[in-house]
């Protein structure tokens, strides 16, 4: 399992469009309670450009993705299948953190899943735990009631700073016994007690997936 977002190209088209909605909120004269209400009102010139911008960088996340599963299938299938080519049993390459327009309770309706992965039938996704946890291959159930969407992952159960303040470093060492990963203080804020319990989560969702395949991981490496 491997993970890249739009790589900060995302990040700097969406501040670009925020500045611009503020900047018509102005003109407007809104009167918004906070700058950061401002919007796009779909339709306009402004909104077409953002959503171009957006379903662009959401490609070039799946893309890259694309790209380093393929480097990473190519080392593997040098060093451990004596250079033959491999079969995938299956690929998912799954957005999160995302928008999109979709069809929900028979209106258009804009979606975007912060934490969520689409989990409409015959969907598959990736549900990862933490550094030290199961991580899961979903596929869903399309439940309506969550607008056919699951989690992404466990969740924190503290903010970073707090894991930071909370845990040591032999703590770290003791939570991803037997995983080859970073051990140092650079990632203590990513230790697994800094996130709920996977199968707990699991459990709370199982309306809206099934489980497909159940992954513990050897080897953990953070970009």
């Amino acid at each position: 399992m491997l993970h890249s977002g739009s790589r900060n190209i995302g990040n700097n088209l969406a501040q670009c469009h925020i500045n611009t909605a503020k900047e018509l909120a102005k003109l407007a004269d809104n009167n918004l309670p906070d700058p950061d209400l401002a919007h796009f009102v779909a339709g306009t010139p402004e909104f077409e450009a953002y959503w171009n911008d957006l379903q662009w960088a959401q490609e070039y996340a799946r893309f890259n993705r694309d790209v380093m599963m393929a480097r990473f299938k190519r080392i593997i299938e040098k060093h451990l299948a004596g250079g033959k080519a491999t079969k995938p049993l299956l690929v998912v390459n799954c957005h999160h953190n995302y928008a999109e327009k979709e069809v929900h309770f028979g209106e258009d309706v804009y979606v975007t899943r912060k934490g969520a992965v689409r989990a409409q039938t015959e969907d598959y996704g990736i549900i990862p735990g933490s550094m030290g946890a199961k991580s899961f291959i979903v596929k869903g159930k399309g439940n309506a009631h969550s607008f056919c969407s699951c989690s992404h992952g466990a969740g924190r159960l503290m903010s970073r700073n707090k894991a930071k303040n909370a845990y040591t470093l032999d703590d770290l060492i003791e939570q991803t016994k037997g995983i080859e990963c970073r051990k140092d203080e650079g990632v203590l804020d990513e230790i697994p007690g800094a996130y709920k319990p996977i199968d707990q989560v699991m459990a709370n969702q199982a309306d809206l997936v099934e489980v497909v395949a159940t992954l513990k991981q050897v080897l953990c490496v953070k970009g």
